[in-house]
C-alpha cells in the first residue's frame, strides 16, 4: 500500500475503482492546518482529466499497467483488429475506443496500455507522428495569397482530412502530428 508521499508524475493508481495516471501533483502547506496534495490525473477508462485533493500521507492503491506493442491489421464493421507484435495474439477494439483512428493504416504500429491485474485494455495510442500519402489536394495557384502560412485541405490515404501548406502536391508523403492532427513535414524517400 502506497501513500501520497509516493506520488510521481506518470504513476498509476486506483481512484473510485478506476485506474488513473497521475499527470500533476503539488504539496501545499497552508498557513493553518495539515499539508495537502493537489492532483490532476487521467481516468484511463473514461479518458477524463480529473482533479482531487488528498491529505498528506493518505493511502492510495497502486495499479500495475503495462505498455504492449500491437500492429493494426484491418478494420471491420464493428471496430478495429490488432495483433500483438511478439505473441501474435489478436484483439478487437470498438470503433469509438481508438482515438484518431482515421490516421491508422494497415500495418501501423500502436501501443496499448493494459491493466495487468485483469488484462483489460485501457488505451490504444498511435505514435506521435505518422507518415501518410496525400491522395488528393487542390493545386496551389501562384499569387493567391499574401501570407506565407496559408493552408489548404488535403485528403490522406486513410481518408482523413487535414490542413497542409500550399506547396504540398498529390502523391507526396507527409508526416502528421497525431495529437493535434497537424502537418509536420514532407517525408523524403
Amino acid at each position: 500500500m502506497a501513500t501520497t508521499a509516493d506520488f510521481k508524475n506518470g504513476i498509476f493508481f486506483l481512484f473510485n475503482e478506476h485506474p488513473c495516471q497521475l499527470v500533476y501533483f503539488q504539496h501545499v502547506k497552508p498557513g493553518k492546518g495539515n499539508t495537502i496534495v493537489r492532483t490532476k490525473f487521467k481516468d484511463l477508462q473514461t479518458g477524463k482529466l480529473l482533479e482531487h485533493t488528498y491529505g498528506a500521507g493518505e493511502r492510495i492503491d497502486l495499479v500495475s499497467v503495462e505498455r504492449r506493442p500491437y500492429q493494426f491489421l484491418y478494420p471491420d464493421e464493428s471496430g478495429y483488429n490488432f495483433m500483438h507484435r511478439e505473441t501474435f495474439e489478436q484483439v478487437h477494439l470498438d470503433k469509438d475506443f481508438v482515438e484518431n483512428a482515421d490516421l491508422m493504416k494497415e500495418g501501423q504500429n500502436v501501443e496499448m496500455m493494459v491493466w495487468a491485474d485483469n488484462e483489460e485494455i485501457l488505451t490504444c495510442e498511435l505514435p506521435s507522428f505518422v507518415e501518410l500519402e496525400v491522395t488528393y489536394t487542390e493545386p496551389a495557384v501562384k499569387g493567391n495569397t499574401a501570407s506565407t502560412n496559408a493552408l489548404k485541405e488535403a485528403t490522406l490515404e486513410t481518408g482523413a482530412k487535414i490542413m497542409v501548406p500550399l506547396f504540398i502536391q498529390n502523391g507526396e508523403k507527409i508526416s502528421v502530428k497525431v495529437e493535434d492532427r497537424t502537418y509536420g513535414e514532407r517525408v523524403k524517400g
